[in-house]
């Protein structure tokens, strides 16, 4: 009964082969909700996605967000997007590639946003990691940090807070820590 199967499935590759096409790449669950996911994005206006390997890689993106209120505004935050082939039953992992001054973005890029991690149900899709994204910009959270030195400044002093997330993003140090311009 398997050999059957297996005769029947090499025949239609032979199939598929003789068309002269190259046989069609199946799709995995992942890339299907992903590609549902991105057609039904509805980004803030100060949102943008792009796809540096092309369109066919969509499990690989990058958005770019460019806060219009708070302490980061006029600033333009690319984060990096891998999406896993069992998608959405594994959050995406989401780096930030843009060296920032915030209590919840540490200095090698990673997030804390508790949809990542301990809070994510496959219910959630990419818009909604967009807008808590855009939300860590609008409202930076001191109570669960990853940059400790940032939360702790933004708790005892928001006025330094905002003078050193200014320093950061025109392109400058903060303590022993350079920041490259990002306005």
């Amino acid at each position: 009964m398997i050999k059957l199967f297996k005769v029947k499935e090499k025949q239609r590759e032979q199939a598929e082969n003789a068309n002269g096409k190259p046989p069609v790449k199946k799709q995995s669950p992942g890339e299907l909700r992903l590609h549902k996911d991105i057609s039904e994005l509805n980004l803030p206006k100060t949102c943008s996605i792009s796809f540096p390997n092309g369109k066919d890689d969509l499990m690989n993106f990058e958005v770019a967000i460019r806060p219009d209120e708070g302490y980061y505004m006029g600033g333009t935050f690319t984060f990096s997007f891998s999406i896993s082939p069992i998608y959405p039953h594994e959050a995406p992992k989401v780096k930030c590639k843009t060296k920032v001054y915030h209590p919840n973005i540490d200095l090698e890029g990673n997030v804390c946003l508790n949809i990542l991690r301990e809070d994510w149900k496959p219910v959630l899709n990419i818009n909604t990691i967009i807008y808590g994204l855009y939300h860590l910009f609008t409202e930076p959270n001191h109570e669960d940090p990853l940059n400790h030195d940032a939360a702790a400044v933004l708790r005892d002093n928001p006025k330094m807070f905002e003078s050193n997330v200014r320093r950061a993003m025109h392109g400058g140090y903060v303590g022993q820590t350079f920041f490259t311009r990002c306005m």
